[in-house]
């Protein structure tokens, strides 16, 4: 049966054994293992202000690019798509102002904010803006892109 670490137990003069023994101790111990989890959590949970980054899935056809942007909770309003080249931005833009005033205590206190998350998709080609379809439905935005055909070159000369 074989092992998928070496025994700590068994002694021996293989250098390369004694720190693969080490290595594993290293990783599977504290602090070093509890380290790495809180690490681990840190990208798992999302920003404290607010929304993070958002999950984007890109699928490839033979005949389209389809984005996905899983945005729930969100407003069309707060959505921008920008296009430059072979880019395509997905941005949430939130932005609120909330005042309150009491004439009886004679404050006023006003507080704004604003936040903003994006992510970009790198596609193989050059997007024309005026082919792409965007839906936004139920907190899922999808975007449309026709793929171009790249033009065959016929190679002359040669055997």
């Amino acid at each position: 049966m074989s092992q998928k670490y070496p025994d700590k137990n068994k002694k021996g003069n293989d250098p390369f054994q004694e720190m693969m023994v080490s290595m594993n101790d290293f990783f599977n111990n504290r602090p070093i293992k509890g380290f790495l989890q809180s690490i681990d959590e840190f990208f798992k949970t999302p920003a404290p202000f607010g929304f993070s980054s958002f999950p984007v899935h890109v699928e490839e056809t033979d005949t389209e690019h389809i984005i996905t942007a899983e945005l729930p909770g969100i407003k069309k309003e707060q959505l921008e798509i920008e296009m430059f080249d072979h880019y395509v931005t997905i941005s949430i833009n939130n932005s609120e102002v909330e005042t309150k005033e009491d004439s009886k205590q004679h404050y006023y206190k006003r507080r704004a904010s604003y936040q903003k998350s994006s992510r970009t998709v790198s596609l193989p080609h050059t997007i024309n803006p005026e082919n792409v379809k965007a839906l936004y439905e139920n907190g899922l935005l999808t975007i449309i892109i026709p793929a171009q055909k790249g033009k065959r070159i016929q190679i002359e000369g040669g055997e």
